[in-house]
């Protein structure tokens, strides 16, 4: 059965899977999912303003033009990481005990996103990031040659490094070790207070709070420090999880409190907080060490394990058949919730007849991907979805009870879908009706006047404006790692067809995004006012020479779409 993943690394960056980064949901990062404090009286008195709830797939200006291979978040964060194709990160959403690596700041702006490479931490120049995962509150990256950084809280040492209030930069951590020699990482995963790691061997190891039994290793480390208060023991660097060192495991994923592996044959285990059933086991006693999950145990090979997803009080199997099976609770009311949970692995009627190659669970959201003759259909719900997180559209109910068609994103060829505690995050591949999709920021009319002629040649030659055009303006100061003292960046570059270097004789089919864009892909979207010198010649015509969405090189000359000349303006 093929899914989609996150691809491996790879020698060669055009043999990875890339797509374009789509956003629904909450982006209030502050204060999503916590009860409001305070926020409302600067909104009532007009001194502070909302961040929107996108009520449906929004195309990311900030990412528009990144070349994106993954996305990670949790289902009980609201941060993100993205991964290009150059092995960059881009990190935004909530930052609490300084999770995205840099202090100072409570959020970082999904229009405004933190730029991080390897070599920035540290790394040998051809190092690239290439997985990375997100706890509530931290962060770990990993690079191509196997290395792991962390950021954020690290109280129970769930960092890897010696247990301190937060660390507050990303800083690299010291093994894992196998008989006194360095394994290589090539995954993460994290919880509230632990992280998983998954070696280059197929090893596990994990670090972090001992707390319901969590890291593997056979120990729950509850101790009495007063009364009625209890404490618990933690390991700050990396140690093998017990029961799997025979095993191959090749995916691995986390939840709040439990963690899940999946080993090359197909065999599926948990261990951890089993609370309403989650770990499929048949009752709710904590797994201290890794229990296989009998149901996907075989000898049938077809209903053994393919893909594996850990919720917040759920899991998630994909089998080999394609089936979908949850555990747990994942819902608020009936047959799977706290009082009914799925005590064992049961399959979800309403979409048993599909062929399922992906699955992601939220904070109360649940998606899938199902294969069809003509592409893939992307299925969601999840009860008490109350920020806009299933992105069904502004007109339908922001909650689903029972699995649909998700009825935005029909036509779009979406491969990975990131569903975090109030906000869900897509990747998909750029086509024609990904074109149609809202922008966010909203659209707006870019000016008037080409940049480089200053003229308006009229409706016949109207210019040619950028994908990356965005109406917002900021007056917030520089954050540490941005290059000026401005939140957001405005494009407000159009240009005729005639006067880019080299001239174009018609409207690119497809995205389209100025010289100045291409030259510095992932820049924030908008300028305090501020309006940018157009690139010199030379810079125009390198950036033309840049690859286009079909192959050819943007600047080529190109079919005119079927449209009259009063349409070349893009919006």
């Amino acid at each position: 059965m093929s899914k989609p993943s996150s691809p491996a690394p790879s020698s060669s960056h055009d043999e990875q899977q890339w797509g374009r980064v789509l956003i629904c949901g909450g982006t209030d990062w502050p204060r999503l999912g916590k009860k409001d404090k305070g926020g409302k009286k600067g909104q009532e008195d007009g001194t502070a303003s909302t961040p929107p709830e996108l009520l449906e797939p929004h195309i990311l200006r900030s990412l528009a033009n990144i070349k994106a291979v993954s996305i990670h978040t949790s289902c009980v964060g609201c941060h993100f990481v993205v991964l290009d194709v150059d092995g960059v990160a881009w990190l935004f959403g909530r930052n609490d005990k300084s999770c995205l690596g840099v202090s100072g700041v409570d959020a970082i702006s999904e229009n405004s996103p933190r730029r991080v490479t390897a070599q920035e931490l540290g790394a040998p120049r051809e190092t690239r990031l290439v997985h990375a995962a997100c706890g509530r509150n931290h962060t770990l990256l990993v690079g191509s040659e196997g290395q792991l950084w962390s950021a954020g809280a690290n109280n129970a040492g769930q960092c890897g490094h010696s247990a301190c209030p937060e660390i507050s930069s990303f800083k690299l951590v010291n093994g894992p070790k196998l008989g006194g020699a360095k394994e290589k990482v090539v995954k993460a995963a994290a919880g509230i207070t632990f992280s998983v790691v998954l070696t280059e061997s197929g090893k596990v190891f994990a670090f972090g709070s001992e707390e319901k039994g969590q890291l593997g290793n056979g120990q729950a480390g509850e101790r009495i420090v007063s009364a009625g208060k209890s404490a618990f023991d933690y390991e700050t660097e990396p140690i093998l999880v017990k029961g799997l060192a025979d095993r191959k495991i090749v995916q691995i994923a986390c939840g709040a409190q439990h963690a899940l592996a999946l080993d090359s044959e197909g065999h599926v285990f948990g261990w951890g907080y089993n609370g309403y059933c989650r770990l499929g086991l048949g009752n709710q006693q904590d797994a201290l060490v890794p229990k296989m999950i009998p149901q996907f145990a075989g000898p049938n090979e077809i209903t053994m394990g393919a893909y594996i997803v850990a919720g917040p009080s759920n899991s998630v199997v994909i089998d080999k058949q394609g089936m979908y099976y949850m555990a747990g609770k994942w819902k608020n009311t009936g047959d799977g919730s706290g009082g009914q949970p799925f005590s064992t692995f049961k399959f979800i009627q309403d979409i048993m007849g599909c062929k399922i190659i992906y699955a992601a669970c939220g904070g109360v959201t649940h998606w899938a991907l199902a294969q069809e003759d003509d592409g893939v259909m992307t299925i969601a719900f999840g009860q008490g979805a109350l920020s806009g997180e299933l992105g069904l559209g502004p007109n339908e109910p922001k909650s689903a009870t029972k699995p649909l068609q998700h009825k935005p994103l029909t036509g779009i060829d979406v491969f990975q879908i990131a569903a975090a505690q109030n906000t869900t995050l897509f990747l998909v591949h750029p086509n024609d009706k990904y074109s149609d999709l809202p922008r966010h920021p909203v659209d707006i009319e870019a000016p008037e006047l080409c940049v480089v002629c200053n003229k308006d040649n009229g409706d016949e030659d109207s210019p040619l404006a950028c994908d990356k055009a965005s109406p917002l303006a900021s007056s917030h100061a520089a954050l540490p790692f941005q290059r000026s003292p401005v939140l957001l960046l405005q494009c407000d570059f159009p240009y005729h067809l005639g006067c880019l270097d080299p001239p174009l004789d018609a409207v690119p089919d497809g995205e389209w995004f100025c010289p100045e864009c291409e030259a510095d892909p992932g820049a924030p979207v908008s300028l305090d006012g501020v309006k940018r010198r157009p690139p010199t010649k030379g810079k125009r015509a390198a950036a033309a020479e840049t690859d286009g969405e079909d192959g050819s090189k943007v600047g080529q000359k190109r079919k005119a779409p079927s449209q009259n000349a009063s349409s070349k303006r893009k919006k």
